[in-house]
This record gives structure tokens, C-alpha cells and sequence, in this order.
């Protein structure tokens, strides 16, 4: 029973994966701001404009002011912009910075309840302890197919047709696999 709440998470989420249209809850909700940063955060002094921009100050900055998720997957600086990116389940944000000026324009997409548990049954975006919970997740249901095939040969009535629904099931996937998948 340890399983039981992954089990059931991960069976319901392959559900939503294949028919995310079938549950109408992923409306997105897109949400725009502009403002100013720095310009100390932004110097243009030397030749190599990546290392100018305080990337630490202007993430912890906009998370702060915009109240923002997740964990900065990306930083892009060239002589006049810098962009960064904001990835988490169900969610980003996107802010691109004149260096000249430090106006900047972020905009937020929260996906939905569907996106956001997708998300989660894939591990997208959510770091390293939500991906232990996978690992122990396959883990406990690994264990509970392997103890209920084990069960299956000390039942002396059910062993032969447990095993014949076993093979022709491992059978099914693999005919599906060769001849159903383009």
C-alpha cells in the first residue's frame, strides 16, 4: 500500500498524457509586465558582453518583483539584450532586457492543471528530488508486479492461466510495438 498514491498518480497521468483535450482544464493564462532594472546590472565595459550582466541580481530581481517559478533554464546576453528563462511543471516565463535602457518585458504562461501533472508524470522541469520520486515510484511498482507474478506460482489453480495472460499480454505490447507504431 506504500504505492498505492504513485500508482494511482501515474495511471491517471497516462491518461491525461494520451487525451489532455478530453478533461477542458488546460486553459493557459498568459500574464505580461514591463518595468526597469538596473542599468548597474547590465554594464557594457568590456568587449565580452556575457560576463557585464549580473545574472544572479536580475533572476532574483524579477522572481522577487513578479512573484516567478521555477528555476532559470536559460540566459542569453549579446551586445544589446539579455533574455532569461523561467521553466517549472505547467509553467513559464520569459523576460527579455534592453541593455541599454534596463526596461524589460516578461511574460508568464501558466499551463493548467493538465499541463502541470503531465508535466510532473514526465518529470519536466521540477528537479532533482520530484525526479527521486519517480525512481522510487517505478521502484514500488516494480516491486508490486514482481511480488504479485511471485504470488502467482504458489497458487497452484491460477499459476497456468496466469502465466499464459502474462505471456500473451508481453506478447499483445510487443505485436503493438512492431506493427501499431509508425
Amino acid at each position: 500500500m506504500l504505492g498505492f498514491g504513485t500508482i494511482v498518480f501515474f495511471s491517471v497521468t497516462g491518461i491525461t498524457l494520451n487525451h489532455p483535450d478530453w478533461f477542458g482544464l488546460s486553459t493557459d493564462r498568459h500574464h505580461d509586465f514591463e518595468g526597469t532594472v538596473k542599468s548597474s546590472w547590465l554594464a557594457l565595459e568590456s568587449a565580452d558582453p556575457d560576463r557585464d550582466v549580473d545574472r544572479l541580481s536580475i533572476a532574483e530581481f524579477l522572481r522577487h518583483e513578479h512573484r516567478l517559478k521555477g528555476t532559470v533554464t536559460d540566459v542569453r546576453v549579446d551586445q544589446d539584450e539579455c533574455s532569461l528563462t523561467w521553466k517549472g511543471p505547467g509553467y513559464a516565463a520569459d523576460a527579455i532586457i534592453d541593455r541599454e535602457t534596463g526596461e524589460y518585458r516578461l511574460s508568464v504562461v501558466e499551463h493548467g492543471i493538465v499541463p502541470l501533472i503531465n508535466d510532473l508524470h514526465k518529470g519536466r522541469d521540477t528537479g532533482p528530488l520530484w525526479s527521486l520520486v519517480i525512481d522510487v515510484s517505478a521502484a514500488l511498482m516494480t516491486i508490486s508486479a514482481i511480488t504479485g507474478f511471485v504470488l502467482l506460482l504458489y497458487i497452484r489453480r491460477k499459476l497456468i492461466p496466469g502465466l499464459v495472460s502474462a505471456i500473451v499480454g508481453i506478447v499483445v505490447l510487443f505485436v503493438i510495438y512492431l506493427y501499431g507504431i509508425p
